[in-house]
């Protein structure tokens, strides 16, 4: 390499992490004016309670958010502090596995950068969900997967092991990592030594030992998280019409142009056998094996756009092979280095326009939108008068019927307010019970307008008063009005303990 190369190989370096974390800072920024998800404050409640399992998914989220709110306290920017500035750790294990796969600093510069314009991964650390740890986990495992290759060192094992621990303990769709590094043991001749070597197996009893306080957990909660998540598997009833979901949710989440770089990507490393065959099936092992579960899931069952973060570092990595390694036709080369320029403004431009419609709803006239269930605009003023509301009844407990209205209330709702959701008791199996005394007052119940009176409500309490009423609106807006009812003379517990439909068949 020449001087001059050299020295333009270290400005496209300082530029691409300048570029990075120019990117983090606006999903800080982001982060801070945007309401949280119901989700988020699902999983913030949780973080108050560390375990080592919940009912729908491993601890690792809980965590990430408990750190975060350490730092910068119960806020949405405390929530999702940590998930955010994960991502610099992200971008090193992506830009030193391209390094070490496919060399050269261009592969590994582009592959940092692609993955921090997806909106899988901008949107995916802002929005904190099981996916965003897993996100991050996963660019470790191919990192020391790469690091296995390149030193022929066994102890890089242990870190596999350790990373694919860690993705575990975010969420479980990590178990395919062990059938994808097991594939590329088996396709590659000068790797399948390691099969015969113990550090493999010391590297999946370090993973096992990770993942042992979820399995501890389920095993106290009679396999519930397991038998929830795991049943996802079963096939009731063929439904492939979603499976023409993939595509388009895919095409959207990795943004268009590094989209249509991944898939070249995957096409050029297996058909045009650009690097190393130990890289090139490291890289689509990783990719093909998830990508083959969820199309087989989308035969009986809606795949939501996210469940594919794990893939997303290998794809990536096949996106800048695809710009600068495949030797191309002239019309494909056009393709790639229209997408590799563009893929970056297009990226910023999606992100932002994301965030200002969540939160504004301007680009769609102000009307409704995909975003307005899940993102919690208006909930501020609206648990306002919710607590006047609550003040004005003498309630000692609000009540909600679903997790997701729960936790957004427990979330917005003064610190301290007690709010259940009295059904569905395996989501609260970490909190502490409810004070008996509380229980003996007056409840607030808040509910959507619409909604008829609960069976819930009728069986439980005697009387029933309808006290106010409250729209959360995003400016002119209104996306949903909550009634709120004072129910008094409980009839019995008001707490229903009927086991989840997990555990009754």
């Amino acid at each position: 390499m020449t001087p001059a190369a050299g020295a333009e190989d270290a400005r496209l370096v300082r530029n691409v992490w300048l570029t990075i974390a120019g990117l983090i800072v606006v999903r800080l920024i982001a982060a801070a004016v945007t309401p949280i998800t119901f989700d988020e404050a699902y999983y913030w409640m949780w973080s108050k309670h560390l375990a080592g399992g919940y009912y729908d998914h491993p601890p690792m989220v809980a965590v990430v958010i408990r750190l975060g709110t350490l730092i910068a306290g119960d806020s949405e920017l405390g929530v999702r502090l940590v998930s955010i500035l994960l991502g610099l750790p992200m971008s090193y294990a992506v830009y030193r596995t391209a390094e070490i796969l496919f060399g050269g600093v261009r592969v590994a510069a582009t592959a940092a950068l692609l993955l921090n314009v997806t909106l899988m991964a901008a949107v995916g650390t802002l929005i904190v969900t099981p996916d965003a740890p897993l996100l991050v986990a996963s660019s470790f495992v191919l990192f020391f997967c790469a690091k296995v290759l390149e030193t022929g060192r066994g102890a890089w094992w242990l870190a596999v092991g350790a990373a694919v621990g860690a993705a575990l303990l975010s969420k479980y769709t990590a178990m395919f990592f062990g059938a994808a590094i097991l594939i590329w043991l088996v396709a590659v001749p000068k790797l399948r030594h390691w099969l015969a070597s113990p550090w493999p197996y010391l590297g999946g009893l370090v993973a096992f030992a990770l993942f042992a306080p979820v399995i501890l957990w389920n095993a106290d909660h009679q396999w519930v998280s397991f038998i929830k998540q795991l049943g996802r598997a079963r096939v009731e009833a063929v439904r492939p019409v979603y499976i023409a979901e993939i595509i388009p949710t895919q095409f959207a989440f990795a943004t268009p142009l590094v989209f249509i770089l991944g898939l070249m990507g995957l096409y050029g490393l297996a058909r045009r056998r650009a690097g190393d065959a130990a890289a090139r099936v490291l890289i689509e092992a990783m990719v093909w094996v998830i990508v083959a579960y969820f199309v087989w899931h989308s035969l009986h069952a809606r795949v939501e756009a996210n469940w594919f973060a794990p893939v997303y570092p290998a794809f990536v990595v096949a996106a800048a092979a695809a710009a600068h390694l495949v030797a191309w036709s002239a019309r494909e080369q056009r393709t790639a280095t229209f997408c590799l320029r563009w893929a970056v403004p297009a990226g910023v431009v999606m992100f932002v326009a994301l965030i200002v419609q969540a939160d504004t709803g301007l680009l769609s006239g102000y009307r409704r939108d995909a975003t307005v269930r899940s993102v919690g605009v208006g909930w501020r003023p609206l648990a306002a008068e919710i607590e006047a509301a609550r003040v004005r009844a003498g309630a000692s407990c609000v009540l909600a019927m679903d997790y997701g209205t729960t936790a957004w209330l427990s979330f917005y709702l003064p610190p301290g307010t007690c709010v259940l959701q009295p059904i569905q008791r395996i989501r609260w199996v970490n909190f502490p019970e409810p004070d008996p005394a509380k229980l003996a007052g007056t409840q607030l119940f808040v509910d959507e307008a619409q909604i008829a009176t609960r069976a819930y409500v009728s069986n439980t309490f005697g009387r029933i008063e309808k006290v106010g009423e409250a729209a959360r609106k995003r400016g002119s807006l209104t996306i949903e009005t909550y009634a709120f009812y004072a129910l008094s003379e409980p009839k019995g517990d008001l707490l229903d303990r009927t086991p989840p439909p997990e555990l009754q068949r």
